[in-house]
């Protein structure tokens, strides 16, 4: 199947238009549902995290980062999907996801100190503030593998399918075009068809693994990959985050149920560069470049968002607030001194060992053997 044949479901067209396509129909209740505070909400997420984006980009080419991935073009794929999660989900992030940690409650500090490199993970997992979500991935696709173990054991200690909506619970995972060509995510296929896990593949198809375009990496449209596990597969337009809303909140009630996994590949663009030491302009043309850029899903949604007779004191409000979040995550990052060396024995094990106790009181009494002691 041609990827002009495959069913798109989009909502908005480019220039912000309500016109559904016809692989759209049976989720149109679901979105007439969505109230203009939501409608906002999600203009909102989009706005602030891309102002806290493009500043961490200037952080890293002034030296205050070692590194940075945009996620500039890629908002919609992520405002939608993340606001359809129920609180008691599991989000099983790669390390672009910017708009689904912070909604989810991630301080954007904490991938920068983890960016910046003084933390070995960024935020506590654990940690109830941190929304069930798990930490960035940079090892491309293993991610899907941890996600599909994690929801084999929900599966198994019977904490999805009971019919509780509030209490069930179900797992997403987030890769890239790239990532869905590794044999991590595929193993992890395997396994989630073959357990029925509560679990969404979310593949943000953004275009380019690096320098590679993805029909070098595949003749079919990528959506076809999960389908071809017997996981049930929809394919969105990842710059419309009305469908990816509606498409990832069924997608992940199904799952919740005790339907099985399933799969979503939502096609949108990486506007910026893979991270800060990748330069686009040498495998890519500034014509693709602008033909997405006039598709941006900011824009898209503002002029949606503008044509149901939003305010301009709105839109200022928005600006707002993503100035002063850009503004105040330069002047939190500059602030950042050095960990102290016994961090690196913080979170190894979950609980205390006495190997790390051993190792702790050796490097302690190391230290103290020079002038000055320890650190």
């Amino acid at each position: 199947m041609t990827t002009s044949e495959t069913p798109l479901v989009r909502v908005l067209d480019a220039t912000g238009r309500f016109t559904p396509s016809d692989a759209a129909e049976p989720y149109l209740p679901l979105i007439d549902a969505i109230t203009d505070a939501e409608l906002e909400q999600f203009y909102r997420d989009m706005v602030v995290i891309r102002a806290i984006d493009v500043q961490a980009t200037n952080l890293q080419r002034q030296g205050q980062l070692a590194l940075w991935p945009p996620s500039r073009g890629q908002e919609a794929a992520q405002v939608g999907s993340a606001r359809a999660a129920r609180p008691q989900d599991t989000i099983f992030p790669s390390y672009r996801e910017h708009a689904v940690t912070r909604i989810r409650g991630v301080d954007p500090l904490d991938i920068i100190k983890l960016m910046r490199g003084v933390s070995h993970g960024g935020w506590d997992p654990s940690d109830p503030k941190n929304g069930n979500t798990r930490l960035y991935t940079l090892v491309l696709g293993s991610q899907a593998l941890h996600a599909t173990g994690y929801a084999m054991g929900l599966a198994f200690d019977g904490k999805s399918g009971t019919g509780d909506v509030e209490a069930d619970q179900a797992v997403i995972v987030y890769y890239g075009d790239g990532a869905s060509s590794q044999g991590d995510v595929h193993e992890a296929m395997v396994f989630a068809a073959s357990y029925k896990t509560p679990e969404v593949f979310f593949l943000q198809n953004n275009h380019w693994a690096i320098s590679v375009p993805v029909s070098t990496q595949s003749p079919v449209p990528l959506v076809q990959r999960s389908a071809g596990y017997g996981i049930p597969s929809v394919r969105v337009d990842g710059n419309d985050v009305l469908a990816s809303y509606a498409v990832s909140r069924v997608a992940l009630d199904e799952a919740r149920s005790g339907l099985g996994p399933r799969a979503i590949e939502a096609v949108t663009y990486r506007l910026g560069a893979h991270t800060t030491s990748d330069d686009p302009t040498k495998y890519r043309g500034s014509d693709e470049e602008q033909s997405w850029a006039e598709r941006d899903p900011i824009i898209r949604m503002r002029a949606f968002l503008e044509g149901r007779g939003a305010s301009a004191a709105f839109f200022d409000d928005v600006e707002t607030e993503g100035a002063d979040a850009a503004e105040g995550l330069r002047s939190r990052t500059v602030e950042l001194g050095p960990p102290p060396a016994s961090k690196v024995f913080d979170h190894v094990y979950s609980e205390p060992h006495p190997l790390i106790d051993e190792q702790r009181a050796w490097r302690d009494s190391y230290e103290s053997s020079f002038e000055g002691g320890a650190k």
